[in-house]
């Protein structure tokens, strides 16, 4: 098939581009192109997303792009806000521009942290944003620059993904069971819980209905993808626990002001799934049943002795 779209997207047949994946080395990168073999994914080292010249001459009519691609280290972008601001702003800026120039459709990932954190109910797509960190504010930028040099792109937000392998809060909590009695987890910051796998066939379904041929109105030009309901770090951290056979009350609870951080954490960042349901896209299911998914995939834990 070599670059065709994968069927996944339900793109392929005459006039259908490529699936284009950037950020293809992170979790959502890699759920992605595990699902859309066919896709193409690009890393850094196969296209800097901040270099035109080079987008320009991969990106051709007819192609969905999805930008995974982001500088997603929260704490050290508070003291590298340049590097974080060319990736997560100049970076989507110019993709952006080459899409609308070239024809192509552009799905670029962004995240709850461009929400103040402060609410008490989830954030609906087009509540006022006001983020509080440094890499909250680069990818408010980027989302701005999407929106005014890409009429036909669409924006996805996102939260709290893990896929329970390498370095998320997932695969650590996995880690701590082995190696401590006990942990204490912060109760008072609440989010959603997204299985990478889950957001990636989300992506593919939304970057199916983009093209080739006129967007579907229904589709608003920002969205919110995450797995169904809502958490603690205390709880997702307990349900790990539970889910690999684990005595959950080896998890304990303590607040924010127990592990501060350079960077503010949201107390409240839920996002609504409403605009991502009225676009007549497939829910995301429950964190707790993704969540299971998740570890019952994981292949090299050994389980609790």
């Amino acid at each position: 098939m070599g670059d065709d779209v994968s069927p996944t997207t339900g793109r392929s047949g005459p006039g259908a581009g490529r699936l284009l994946v950037t950020g293809a080395r992170g979790q959502l990168g890699r759920a992605l192109t595990a699902l859309a073999p066919a896709a193409r994914g690009l890393t850094h080292a196969d296209l800097d997303i901040t270099a035109a010249d080079a987008v320009r001459e991969l990106v051709k009519p007819g192609d969905v792009l999805i930008n995974c691609a982001a500088y997603t280290a929260v704490d050290p972008a508070e003291s590298e806000p340049d590097a974080a601001f060319a990736v997560n702003a100049t970076g989507p800026a110019v993709l952006a521009r080459v899409c609308a120039e070239r024809g192509a459709r552009l799905v670029h990932v962004s995240t709850d942290y461009v929400f103040p954190g402060t609410g008490s109910r989830p954030y609906e797509s087009d509540d006022p944003t006001g983020p509080a960190t440094v890499y909250g504010r680069t990818k408010l930028a980027g989302e701005q620059a999407v929106l005014e040099f890409a009429p036909d792109a669409r924006i996805v937000r996102t939260a709290w993904v893990y896929t329970g392998a390498g370095n998320d809060f997932v695969a650590t909590m996995r880690r701590l069971e082995r190696e401590r009695d006990t942990i204490t987890v912060v109760n008072d910051q609440i989010g959603s819980p997204t299985y990478a796998l889950d957001l990636a066939a989300g992506l593919l379904e939304l970057a199916g209905a983009l093209g080739p041929g006129d967007v579907d109105p229904r589709i608003p030009r920002i969205l919110h993808a995450t797995n169904a309901g809502q958490a603690s770090w205390f709880d997702l951290a307990r349900a790990v626990f539970t889910g690999l056979g684990a005595d959950p009350e080896r998890v304990q609870p303590c607040g924010t002001e127990d592990f501060p951080r350079p960077a503010p954490r949201p107390a409240y960042s839920v996002l609504s799934g409403n605009s991502w349901a009225a676009a007549g896209l497939s829910p995301l299911r429950d964190w707790k049943q993704a969540l299971n998914d998740a570890l019952a995939a994981i292949s090299d834990y050994p389980g609790p002795p």
